[in-house]
């Protein structure tokens, strides 16, 4: 499908998103597909972001639930990486291009959460890649932050008193997971 602007952002695009997402659609298609995407954005030690924080994202951003993003939402997308590298840099307090386990500690304790070492050491182990000191980066932050504010938000719709602890059955845990799974 040739795309419809010639040459010209859209009406309300950024002309630098708009040249990127020129580029970035490889197939010509009009539309970013996570494979596209993956290949266009880089960690700061030049890995390419993980499949499933690119999904998360693209299912952000796609408004037809198509599993592709137009120029408009390609448009937004990167907008929101850019406010999360922001704040990705402001809690790499080291500058070393990644977020170590105090960072992240640190991070969540500014952002609100409440949230113990040990949570903090399960996420590390679970997202940072194999090292002696294993460290987070932009990806898995994005990714990280994204189902922590979805999976409080479900919480937070159950704990109508603000007590910080919720009484569900199994299956409306799983529901609740499940329906926040971006």
């Amino acid at each position: 499908m040739a795309f419809p602007y010639a040459g010209n952002a859209p009406p309300g695009v950024d002309p630098e998103a708009f040249s990127w997402f020129q580029t970035v659609d490889t197939d010509h298609s009009g539309f970013i597909s996570v494979k596209e995407l993956k290949q266009a954005l880089v960690n700061n030690n030049w890995s390419s972001f993980n499949d499933e924080t690119c999904l998360l994202m693209i299912n952000m951003f796609d408004k037809t639930r198509s599993g592709r993003i137009d120029v408009y939402g390609f448009s937004a997308l990167l907008r929101f990486i850019q406010q999360w590298r922001s704040l990705f840099q402001q809690y790499d307090r080291d500058q070393s291009g990644s977020i170590s386990f105090s960072e992240l500690q640190q991070a969540f304790s500014q952002m609100g959460y409440n949230l113990s070492p040990q949570f903090s050491q399960l996420l590390l182990a679970r997202y940072a890649q194999r090292s002696p000191n294993p460290s987070i980066q932009l990806d898995r932050f994005i990714h990280i932050c994204m189902q922590l504010q979805s999976l409080t938000d479900a919480f937070r719709e159950k704990d109508t008193a603000l007590l910080g602890n919720i009484r569900l059955s199994y299956e409306d845990f799983l529901a609740m997971v499940v329906t926040r799974m971006l």
